[in-house]
């Protein structure tokens, strides 16, 4: 997401909203504003996050952290997100695999 207190963004908006309906084959994904972003939900939990300047990231555990940097994806700060590589986010398929793994990541973490 953004900084605390920044103000939201069009084009935060706008990536939210492409982002949420690209993944509709999931389920309702649902898009809920959070400091400076958006906060991405399926059924109550988030998986995903928009930043003020528009840039997906994706809920990542121990086990799939690796994979996101390898294709270039940097985390974001201390939060259990890292940034989703163009070359995901242009490929609908691989971006449906993405997130559903993390939203899976994220349903374990509620768990715990």
């Amino acid at each position: 997401m953004g900084t605390k207190g920044e103000a939201r963004t069009g084009v935060a908006r706008e990536a939210a909203d492409a982002t949420a309906s690209r993944l509709a084959s999931l389920g309702e994904v649902t898009v809920e504003g959070m400091f400076g972003g958006f906060g991405l939900f399926h059924d109550g939990v988030m998986f995903g996050l928009v930043d003020s300047a528009g840039e997906v990231h994706l809920r990542v555990d121990p086990s799939t952290r690796p994979r996101d940097e390898a294709a270039g994806g940097r985390a974001h700060g201390r939060m259990p997100y890292a940034s989703v590589p163009g070359a995901v986010l242009s490929d609908d398929a691989t971006l449906r695999t993405w997130a559903t793994e993390a939203l899976a990541t994220a349903r374990a973490a509620r768990r715990r």
